[in-house]
């Protein structure tokens, strides 16, 4: 199942988003789930009674978590769909814009989990990986008030002349949980996004020369979208320590990162099982997995070619397979 929070395209300024669901895999026609919910419960008013899903207007995602259910209970309401000749529950993906897919996550801890991307990093320094890496999945916590949706800009921040972009996978937590073993920790994800964890390398510099951060490097924008999926959609492509999902990043639509999700080091599970040790994970919680391989200007600006960081202008597109595309232009700072 995908879901997403959209709305059409020429909509007034300020309309809210509405949570849909794709009823194609190529997302070209979507489902309004509170048009079909009402639909559902006024054809058999026991629905109501009977599943919780049915009983209350379906508003964002975030509010359906806040009400203690799992990504999955949604899927009620596309199994009670039944489709009608001129539909006004069904959306055209053409004419849709797409927010991210959680609108206020609770929190983003962002792992550090792809050695390619990691040893690059480190043999910069002309250091090899520390050790701890390969036993403990590494992470920091990023800033939950600069979310941004598809098409949403972003721009360097003050005194930085080097963003970059990072393309990551982010799976969202959809459960209380605490303590969690690796093995069943992935039962605690309701879907997974695409996530592109920007980066100003010259202020990022600064702060990890003192052992702390990064924090001004990285707290100014976090790109999720376009939609979430489901763990039940990706089981058929299950590989390695995560799925095989080949993915691209594009900038002005040239491409100039490739990679893998199945190249990870630390799977989503130990992720959050590292995560959940000695506290309460939440409903709303994202886990970010880190750079995939390649998959920043840092590591391939130059033998690609490409030169340089981002400038305002370019437009950076993430590509993955089931996933989606998550474009975002870059502008001047306001």
């Amino acid at each position: 199942m995908k879901v997403a929070h959209a709305r059409e395209r020429h909509a007034p300024a300020g309309a809210p988003f509405r949570l849909v669901a794709a009823l194609d895999q190529a997302g070209r026609q979507w489902l309004d789930l509170e048009i079909a919910r009402r639909r559902a419960v006024n054809a058999d008013e026991r629905r109501a009674h009977n599943e919780v899903v049915f009983r209350m207007p379906v508003t964002t995602l975030d509010d359906h978590l806040e009400r203690g259910l799992r990504v999955a209970a949604l899927g009620a309401l596309l199994d009670a769909y039944k489709p009608r000749d001129e539909d006004d529950a069904v959306l055209d993906g053409a004419d849709l814009s797409f927010g991210s897919p959680i609108l206020r996550p609770a929190s983003v801890r962002d792992f550090y989990a792809f050695e390619k991307h990691v040893g690059t990093i480190w043999s910069r320094r002309g250091q090899e990986i520390p050790e701890a890496w390969f036993r403990l999945p590494i992470f920091y916590f990023s800033n939950v008030s600069e979310v941004r949706g598809p098409d949403e800009p972003v721009w360097a921040p003050r005194g930085s002349s080097e963003l970059d972009y990072e393309m990551e996978i982010a799976a969202l937590i959809d459960t209380p949980a605490s303590n969690l073993d690796a093995a069943r920790a992935e039962e605690a994800i309701g879907g997974f996004m695409i996530m592109n964890d920007w980066s100003a390398r010259d202020l990022q510099r600064d702060e990890t020369t003192v052992r702390l951060g990064p924090a001004k490097g990285k707290d100014f924008a976090t790109t999720f979208g376009p939609w979430l999926v489901t763990p039940d959609d990706l089981a058929d492509r299950r590989s390695g320590k995560a799925y095989n999902l080949a993915c691209t990043a594009e900038v002005n639509g040239t491409t100039l990162s490739r990679g893998n999700l199945d190249t990870i080091q630390h799977s989503f599970g130990a992720m959050i099982e590292r995560a959940s040790a000695d506290v309460r994970m939440v409903p709303g919680d994202v886990i970010g997995s880190g750079t995939v391989g390649g998959g920043c200007l840092l590591e391939i600006k130059d033998e690609s070619g490409f030169g340089r960081y981002l400038q305002p202008g370019d437009r950076v597109t993430l590509k993955m397979e089931r996933l989606g595309e998550l474009s975002a232009p870059v502008t001047q700072r306001p």
